[in-house]
């Protein structure tokens, strides 16, 4: 039997209050999934149980949406685009659940579930962009929303700039892109593995790592509520040639992001320069 639904945030609240308040009820949602499987006695097929993780927190976050913001469209990985959302002036851009494989995944010595996968809930807006988002880490037991976010440390861009630890750059731990892995060959930076893009991108919110780039292309969903969360916290959040991110468009495919501590743009640029990167052009996976 799985978890009580969690009952849907109050209309009331404002934007960046609601976003963190849905991200919070889908992820109780898939929390109550791995609890249903834990009192089964554990056994599951990973690929039923992700499907299964996608479509209950995409029905909940459908259903708390039409009932606070009924009015404002929505773009969501697990549903069908709507292209009304184009002429919109409110959007919600949502990943019900970012990191399918890490959600349905237990560590191999322990048989812990894992924790680093997320839901992400952002709200653009018209002539303005992103206004809210969170990124919920359920299985961590924490929310990064833009209410509360908070600026890099400069005291980490200062350890990197002086050469007294190397630039740590958050990466895919199964599959980072060639121009990831050259950087790792340089002394001076250091790849740090992890799951979901959502959670390599709080990472550089919470100074875990100083940067995240990424250049195989991820759609809207996949970027949206971590940039304006890293945003709001004061970080260089880019297309890889400095261009501003655009969300809302026709076709929501992004080929590149970039999101820095700002002390450390440039630096990281002239890296990414040095072991061929063309990021002018975007970087190639």
């Amino acid at each position: 039997m799985s978890e009580p639904s969690p009952t849907y945030p109050d209309p009331s609240l404002n934007d960046a209050a609601l976003a963190a308040a849905l991200a919070d009820g889908a992820g109780a949602v898939l929390l109550g999934l791995r609890a249903a499987v834990d009192a089964a006695g554990g056994g599951f097929e990973a690929r039923a149980f992700k499907d299964a993780g996608d479509a209950a927190s995409q029905e909940w976050l459908a259903a708390a949406l039409a009932h606070a913001r009924p009015g404002d469209a929505v773009l969501s990985e697990e549903a069908k685009d709507d292209a009304s959302r184009l002429s919109a002036d409110r959007v919600w851009i949502i990943d019900p659940l970012d990191g399918t494989r890490e959600f349905a995944e237990r560590h191999a010595d322990d048989d812990r579930w894992r924790d680093d996968f997320a839901v992400h809930v952002a709200l653009w807006q018209r002539g303005r962009g992103l206004t809210a988002g969170a990124v919920g880490l359920p299985a961590r037991g924490t929310t990064f929303a833009t209410a509360d976010a908070a600026g890099p440390a400069a005291e980490a861009a200062r350890e990197v700039l002086e050469g007294r630890r190397p630039l740590r750059i958050a990466a895919s731990r199964s599959r980072p892109p060639e121009f990831v892995a050259a950087l790792a060959a340089r002394d001076d930076v250091e790849l740090v593995p992890m799951g979901s893009a959502g959670v390599k991108v709080v990472s550089v919110v919470d100074g875990t790592v100083d940067a995240y780039v990424h250049g195989g292309g991820q759609y809207e969903w996949d970027s949206a509520a971590p940039v304006a969360v890293a945003a709001a916290a004061g970080l260089d959040c880019t297309r890889l040639d400095s261009s501003p991110l655009e969300y809302n468009r026709q076709d929501p495919w992004l080929p590149d992001l970039f999101v820095c501590h700002p002390a450390l743009a440039s630096h990281l640029r002239a890296a990414l320069t040095q072991v061929g990167v063309d990021i002018k052009e975007g970087a190639q996976s």
